[in-house]
C-alpha cells in the first residue's frame, strides 16, 4: 500500500514538473493577466484621490509595472543564461559538506534514476514559483495605490515595500530558474535568497521606525506582515536546508555525488 502511495505521488511530480517545462509560457501569460487585473483591482480603490488619469500618473499605474514584469523578465532572464540540457561546471569550492560522498562523472549522474526534479524536488521547486504569487497578493492586499496626495511617510512606506516585492519575486523567480535548469549553484543561491529575505524584512522594520508620523495602527499591521514573512522564510529554511544538504537527489543532481 505504502509502495503504491509512493509511487502515485511520484508520478504526479513527474507530471508536475513536465507541466512547468512544457507549459512555462501560458503559465506566464496566465500569471500576466492575473496580477494585472489585480493590480487594477487595487489601483480602484487608492489611498488619496488622483489628480489626473491614474494609468498616466506615477501615483498610479507605473508602480505597478515592475510588481508584474519584473519576475517575468528575471525568469526569462534566468532560462536564457541557462538553456536546458546544457551541462554546467560544479562549483571549484564545495560548501556542503555534510555527510560522507563520493563523486561520480556528470554524465553517470544523469544516467542514474534519482536525477532529476521529481519527487520531493517538485514540491520545493512549486514553493518556490508560489512565493512571487503570494509575496505579491500580500503587498496589493496591505499597500493602498498612492494617489496623488498620499502624505509623505505613506510615500516612503509605499517605495520601500514596493522594492521589496519587487526584489525578492526576482530573486525567487531566477532560484526557480536555476532549479529548473538544474544549475550545480542553485542550492546555495537558494539559501543566499532566504537570507536576503530575511535581512529585507528586518531593514524595513529599521526603516519604518525612522519614517516620522507614522499612524500607530499601520505600525501594529506592518509589523504583523513583517513578522509573517520572516516565520514563512525560517520555516521554509528549516524544512528545506536538510533536504537540500542529505537529499540522495539533491546531491545527484546538483553535486555530481552518491552517498560513500
Amino acid at each position: 500500500m505504502v509502495r503504491l502511495v509512493q509511487d502515485h505521488l511520484y508520478r504526479k511530480s513527474v507530471a508536475l514538473v513536465l507541466s512547468l517545462q512544457l507549459n512555462m509560457e501560458r503559465i506566464i501569460a496566465a500569471w500576466v493577466v492575473i496580477a494585472a487585473f489585480a493590480c487594477g483591482v487595487r489601483l480602484a480603490f487608492p489611498a488619496t484621490p488622483y489628480a489626473g488619469v491614474p494609468w498616466a500618473s506615477e501615483a498610479g499605474l507605473l508602480p505597478y509595472l515592475p510588481v508584474v514584469g519584473a519576475p517575468v523578465a528575471t525568469l526569462l532572464l534566468g532560462l536564457k543564461l541557462f538553456p536546458a540540457g546544457r551541462v554546467h561546471a560544479q562549483p571549484s569550492i564545495r560548501l556542503a559538506k555534510v555527510g560522507r560522498w563520493r563523486k561520480i562523472d556528470c554524465l553517470k549522474a544523469r544516467e542514474m534514476s534519482q536525477f532529476g526534479l521529481y519527487g520531493v524536488m517538485a514540491s520545493l521547486l512549486l514553493g518556490i514559483a508560489l512565493n512571487v504569487p503570494v509575496r505579491t497578493l500580500e503587498f496589493l492586499t496591505a499597500m493602498p495605490a498612492l494617489g496623488s496626495y498620499a502624505p509623505g511617510w505613506f510615500v516612503s512606506l509605499y517605495a520601500v515595500m514596493l522594492a521589496d516585492v519587487v526584489l525578492l519575486s526576482c530573486l525567487y523567480m531566477f532560484a526557480f530558474a536555476m532549479a529548473l535548469r538544474m544549475v550545480p549553484l542553485f542550492p546555495r543561491f537558494l539559501v543566499m535568497v532566504w537570507g536576503v529575505d530575511l535581512m529585507a524584512q528586518l531593514g524595513i522594520a529599521q526603516l519604518v521606525a525612522r519614517i516620522g508620523d507614522v499612524p500607530h495602527a499601520v505600525e501594529l499591521a506592518l509589523v504583523d506582515l513583517l513578522s509573517g514573512n520572516i516565520k514563512k522564510v525560517l520555516i521554509s529554511a528549516a524544512l528545506w536546508l536538510p533536504y537540500l544538504l542529505l537529499s540522495e537527489r539533491v546531491n545527484i543532481t546538483f553535486r555530481n555525488r552518491v552517498s560513500a
